[in-house]
């Protein structure tokens, strides 16, 4: 063999051996390149302005004169002492629960209610899903009309039976079921959809099993269904957890001033967030109240979590019992 058929042979080879190389590198990295522009906007739109909020928040930060002196955790210790954090505290927890838990447990009602055969169901899948699309300020605008004090629809209702009228912005229960009614207006059909999907992927075979034995569909659905769907359950909870602790948008429009009424009936977190960066011009302390909002969603998270796996877990353990057979 000649020396140059001897390096033709050796350059074949290295080609070769480089494409079987860069095969390798293409399985092994392509996964990571693929997810990597979540990874980068997740860094440059989430990681990096938490962390710039962590910075600020030890700061004496103010709109006009930027960044001041470092002052350690005195933004939080005064921040905690104000009495108006504590109310917006209560209204954010109260609005809350208000709002995720008949949420939670309407979207479960209606998904189920969708999984049947019903007809024209691609209409009814789609139209739950209608108020999430409506803006929040054309929400905000529809309900005004029904929650307001003098001439709100519910209230001519009202004061056509001869009873006293609701003060909607006045008193603090109704303000807050006022705004939990539009947060629920908008979210309880996303929910929904979500649900339905869980439902679809149960297994037919023990709804058959459980029907051969004579469980009618409320009894199934209650038995087989629900329990089934525990980590959705769990991801919608957890999902609800964190938009209803950061509502902004609903009671911001409540009434035409968006501080939260005029005692600050329904001021949430977001809204006294916005009141001291953009209010009072203090980021420093408006920084400290968001890290604190951020460390509540982490724990109520983790408790969220923990109790409902735990509930779940116990309940997943008798579902194919149940399902073998119901009476």
């Amino acid at each position: 063999m000649t020396t140059a058929a001897v390096e033709v042979n050796a350059r074949s080879i290295r080609r070769i051996a480089l494409g079987h190389k860069l095969n390798r590198w293409d399985v092994r990295f392509s996964p990571y390149l693929y997810i990597s522009p979540f990874f980068l906007l997740f860094g440059v739109m989430g990681l990096f302005p938490l962390l710039y909020t962590a910075w600020v928040s030890v700061h004496d930060w103010n709109l006009i004169g930027g960044q001041g002196d470092f002052v350690g955790l005195e933004n939080f210790a005064t921040v905690l002492g104000q009495p108006y954090f504590w109310t917006a505290l209560r209204n954010t927890f109260s609005i809350f629960l208000l709002s995720s838990i008949p949420q939670v447990i309407a979207a479960i009602a209606i998904a189920g209610v969708l999984d049947f055969n019903l007809r024209g169901k691609t209409f009814w899948r789609m139209g739950v899903l209608l108020p999430y699309v409506v803006a929040p300020v054309a929400v905000a605008l529809i309900f005004n009309d029904l929650f307001g004090d003098r001439y709100g629809l519910i209230n001519s209702g009202i004061m056509s039976l001869g009873l006293e009228p609701i003060r909607w912005h006045v008193d603090v229960l109704p303000s807050h079921m006022a705004i939990a009614t539009m947060v629920n207006f908008r979210w309880t059909g996303y929910n929904t959809l979500i649900f339905l999907a869980a439902m679809q992927a149960v297994p037919r075979d023990y709804y058959e099993a459980a029907i051969i034995d004579g469980a009618n569909r409320l009894r199934t659905f209650w038995s087989i269904t629900v329990p089934l769907l525990r980590p959705i359950i769990i991801f919608v909870i957890l999902t609800s957890t964190i938009g209803g602790l950061q509502i902004f948008d609903e009671p911001r429009m409540f009434d035409q001033a968006g501080q939260g009424g005029a005692n600050r009936q329904w001021q949430t977190l977001t809204l006294y967030i916005y009141e001291l960066g953009w209010g009072q011009r203090n980021f420093g302390r408006a920084s400290a109240v968001a890290w604190l909002l951020f460390l509540i969603i982490i724990l109520i998270a983790i408790l969220n979590f923990l109790i409902t796996r735990r509930i779940a877990s116990s309940a997943d353990r008798k579902v194919r019992m149940r399902a073998k057979g119901i009476s």
